[in-house]
Formats: structure tokens, sequence, C-alpha cells
């Protein structure tokens, strides 16, 4: 096999023997090799700038390294820098970045096993705080009242159910496009919320951890809100939190915001299902008649 193969053939294996496939190495050491150096290459960059802080009275603009990494990883893409840059194009062409989307989940499994030390020294405020970890997930209703006349405002019609029930990662994109299909305007609207967070929900929570204090709330409380379901972001946004935050120790913020992370991952799914899907139904039945002109 050419170790110069297509993306066509590599994307139609991909589709035919699963999402890890791109991670095999037979014939593709090459695009493998690239791929991992220009992590490196971006890694090295991102720590050599550092955490960059911006105060911003009680809170503060934290610019972590992660986000940095994440910015020069877009640019870097085929898509962006390269599709005008020939030799950029050649360090980083279309199959680097096929391998790097699921080796992503890979890199993130060491993360996970890092935050899930970080509970046991938090154990009993963890226990302490058992109900309020349970509940948490109605707050994430919030989203539903927020995002849904937006969306209407904008424009959208069914597709802002998909769009605005949840902030549409992998459990929701899964329950929205099973209950109405992927083609149907639910499923493109939660397709297009879920593409959008991928993109860019790590530097949005990554910026908002640490302006969140500006709001008051006790930091416990606003770890717990950084675990949203999405490992990357909950990282981006409880670091930067933790960054700013002096009350509570940063191992705490980082073991609260894990520890609501994971139940959000077990209890989104019925949430979802037996809550927002009904309430966000109703709530368009009524709101597109006032904001859409009706469906």
């Amino acid at each position: 096999m050419s170790s110069n193969k297509s993306l066509d053939d590599s994307s139609e294996e991909t589709i035919g023997n699963g999402r890890w496939d791109p991670l095999r190495t037979a014939g593709r050491w090459s695009f493998h090799l690239k791929a991992h150096l220009l992590v490196l290459l971006i890694v090295i960059v991102a720590e050599a700038i550092g955490t960059l802080e911006y105060s911003v009275g009680p809170g503060a603009v934290v610019i972590i390294p992660m986000l940095y990494a994440v910015v020069f990883g877009m640019l870097l893409s085929y898509r962006a820098l390269g599709a005008y840059i020939t030799q950029l194009r050649q360090v980083a062409p279309k199959e680097v970045s096929v391998i790097s989307s699921p080796m992503i989940i890979v890199c993130l499994m060491p993360l996970g096993v890092k935050y899930g030390t970080l509970v046991a020294p938090s154990f009993w405020e963890i226990v302490g705080a058992g109900p309020a970890f349970l509940l948490q997930e109605l707050g994430n209703l919030g989203t539903i009242f927020v995002a849904l006349p937006i969306a209407l405002l904008l424009g959208l019609k069914r597709e802002a159910i998909g769009a605005a029930v949840s902030i549409a990662r992998e459990p929701t994109l899964g329950i929205i496009t099973d209950l109405y299909g992927p083609d149907s305007p639910e499923g493109i609207g939660v397709l297009g919320t879920y593409l959008t967070g991928t993109l860019l929900g790590t530097l949005f929570f990554g910026l908002l951890g640490g302006l969140a204090p500006l709001t008051g709330i006790h930091p416990l409380a606003l770890s717990m809100a950084c675990g949203i379901g999405s490992a990357s972001m909950m990282t981006a946004c409880s670091a930067s939190l933790a960054q700013v935050v002096t009350a509570v120790p940063e191992e705490q913020v980082l073991s609260f915001a894990a520890t609501s992370n994971l139940l959000t991952g077990l209890t989104g799914v019925y949430v979802v299902l037996f809550v927002a899907v009904p309430l966000i139904n109703k709530l368009y039945a009524i709101m597109s008649t006032v904001i859409g002109g009706g469906q």
C-alpha cells in the first residue's frame, strides 16, 4: 500500500470499518509521523507562550496553553491556512486531520485518569455536595430558555429544537438523530450545534471560566458548572477558573469539575430524553407562533 494513499480511499475505509480505522499505521507511517511531529511542535510553542492573565474585576481573562494549541491546530489545518499555503498543506495534508480526529479521544483518556486521581482527596466534600451534583443537571435546561428564543429570532424553524435542546455533545446528538433522523430539521440543528461546539467550545469555555467569578457565585458551584459532559471544554473551563479563584484550592476546583462532568455524562442522557426534548417541543409550539411566525 502506498504511503501516499488518498483521503478518499481513507474516508471510504473509515465509513466501512469504523471510526478507529484512520489510526491504522499500515502504509500510513508518513502521515502518522507528520501528525505527531506537528502536535509536538504546537505543544512546545503553546507551553513556551505560557498562561496569560488579564484581570477584569474579581475575575480574569485567562488564556491557557490549551487554547493556543486549539487555535494553532485549527489554523494549520488543510481547510484553513493550508488551503492557501502549498508548503503547509504538504506538511499537514488532509490525511493528518483524518488521523487526528479519533486520536483526540485516545489522548483524552490519560486526562480522564488524571482527573480521577484528583477526586479521591476531595471525596468527602464531594459526598457532602451530592444532592447539588444530582440537581445541577436540571440547570442545563436553562440552555433551552436562552437559546430557543435566539434561534427563532435568527430564523430557524424546527432546526431550533435540535440546536437549542442542550450543548449538543455526543449523547444528545445520538438522541436527536435517533428520534427525528439525521436528515430531519431537528437532526440538522443538533449537528450544527455539535460542530460549532467542536470548533469553538473549548475556546469559549476557556475564556468563560476565568470570567465566571464576576457573577459572585461560589467557586465550587462554578467548578460544577464546568462539567458539561465534554472533557476538553471542562478542562479548559476548570483550568481557567482554578487560575483566578483563591477561596478554594485548585485541586478541589478540578475534582468538583471532573465529578460533575462524569455525572453529567451519566444523567444527562435521561434528562435530555425525558425532560429536555418534551419541554423544548412545548416551548417551540408556543414561541414559534410569537417569534418565528408560525411553524
